[in-house]
């Protein structure tokens, strides 16, 4: 098998030719190393790499093989885990300089989960700071790139784990969504990203149990992979108070068949201005999903902007909750726009906060007779293609004279809405950089997602197109 092979199995692929002898775990972690070490001078993807651990717990996985152990379904298989996710014994930083130095003495649940599952992690992947942006471009770590034009952005906050993933350094990588940061990135890298229904994965090392927007979500380059990471990961588990309990029952690979589905199709959640490449790209899988068999609905939702206004209250008061602390000593380090957001949240009221509540609460009266008599909603993940690194994130978020919404990311809203979400790819732009189709799906249905994500990868398959490094 050629190193280009190794580099673009799936995790499920890979893992099965490690448990019957026909691929090395040695030889899969030191070609997924070689890899990083070739694309990320140009992507800057990886903050962290742990060549001399990997290689060791590859030999350790051929042992454990040869000596006829029990092994876990992702055995011998290099992943990725985000540089916001605590990680025992190895630096974690939050792309942040107030961080640089912090060493976790644990590791966080999801990545205990994919350790005990046999999965080898190589690295930590590049996050903005505190994973406050939809661009990846940290105070600490610089810029991160898109795979399938450096002059792009992969998308945020998990955009180094989605670059990796698009790269060919690594099949699977842990990302993290408390507004998008998972999709986000899938979409703009053309990749496979999944935000959970909220408490599905327990997200138990925050300070406070009481957020429900944060989620730990896979980047993949199949639906099967984001089915297994699910699999593996939910919980519940009584460190985290939002975590749902019984565990689904989550077949690798989902099912494919969407005959008799109903799905709503929404272009624009009613105040966006979209691409015509993406809102032809999302008619394009909606196409593809009916010719399999779903009945497509389009729907009016009624929303508006305030929608996105009332999470980024939400995220600024977030940011100043928690690390606001480091304002004082860290200013002059840290990204401006991390500190005008947490500026903004000191000055907000309590009373304008808990207000935000009823725009979402407007929100769902409206979505929710749609999904009682459809199955999922179909959007795009971003409004956009991936723009350029220096994109003007913040001062994008206008509105054009006809009240048209001018931000990238379609994604916040079922943060809010505690809803699951999947991105898959939808096809390219004219300019050949990838768009996204967001899945969203009912209270706590991710297999359904899962499964609408598996159809689409059937009709519409996308891992054969591959960014030329």
């Amino acid at each position: 098998m050629s190193d280009d092979q190794l580099s673009y199995l799936s995790a499920t692929e890979a893992a099965a030719l490690v448990r019957d002898g026909s691929l090395s775990a040695v030889e899969l972690v030191t070609n997924a190393l070689e890899r990083i070490e070739e694309v990320n001078p140009t992507l800057n993807c990886f903050c962290f790499t742990y060549p001399s651990d990997a290689i060791e717990q590859a030999r350790a996985a051929e042992r454990a093989l040869a000596a006829g152990e029990e092994v876990g379904p992702l055995h011998g298989v290099p992943i990725a885990i985000k540089d916001l996710t605590p990680t025992q014994g190895k630096t974690t930083t939050f792309g942040s300089h107030a961080y640089r130095d912090w060493v976790p003495e644990f590791d966080a649940l999801v990545v205990q989960n994919l350790c005990a599952a046999g999965a080898i992690m190589v690295g930590k992947t590049t996050t903005p700071e505190f994973a406050f942006s939809s661009l990846t471009d940290s105070p600490l770590w610089g810029i991160t790139r898109n795979p399938w034009n450096p002059e792009h952005t992969p998308g945020g906050s998990s955009g180094g784990s989605a670059a990796a993933v698009a790269a060919g350094c690594v099949p699977l990588a842990e990302g993290s969504d408390a507004g998008g940061s998972v999709r986000i990135p899938a979409s703009h890298s053309g990749c496979v990203g999944m935000k959970p229904s909220s408490g599905r994965i327990p997200f138990e090392f925050l300070p406070t149990q009481f957020d429900y927007m944060c989620c730990h979500g896979p980047l993949s380059r199949t639906v099967a992979d984001a089915a297994l990471f699910l699999k593996l990961c939910q919980g519940p588990d009584e460190r985290d108070l939002n975590s749902l309990a019984p565990a689904l029952a989550i077949d690798v690979p989902p099912p494919s068949d969407v005959r008799g589905l109903r799905l709503a199709l929404s272009i624009d959640l009613g105040y966006y201005r979209v691409d015509p490449d993406v809102a032809a790209n999302t008619r394009t899988a909606a196409d593809a999903l009916a010719q399999a068999g779903a009945e497509i609905e389009p729907v009016e939702l009624g929303w508006s902007r305030a929608l996105n206004d009332a999470w980024l209250a939400y995220w600024g008061v977030f940011q100043a909750t928690h690390f606001g602390q480091h304002l004082e000593r860290w200013r002059d380090l840290m990204h401006p726009s991390v500190v005008a957001a947490m500026e903004e949240a000191r000055a907000m009221s309590a009373v304008d906060l808990m207000k935000t509540e009823t725009i979402y609460t407007d929100a769902w009266n409206a979505l929710r007779p749609i999904l009682e008599r459809c199955d999922a909603l179909l959007c795009p993940t971003e409004s956009i293609p991936a723009p350029p690194v220096d994109y003007d994130e913040l001062g994008s978020m206008g509105d054009t004279d006809d009240g048209r919404h001018l931000g990238m990311d379609m994604t916040m809203q079922f943060n809010a809405l505690k809803l699951p979400a999947l991105s898959v790819p939808s096809g390219f732009s004219s300019q050949g950089l990838p768009t996204g189709l967001q899945i969203v799906g009912r209270r706590f249905d991710d297999v359904t997602v899962l499964r609408i994500g598996a159809a689409l990868e059937e009709a519409h398959p996308w891992r054969q197109h591959r960014p030329s490094l």
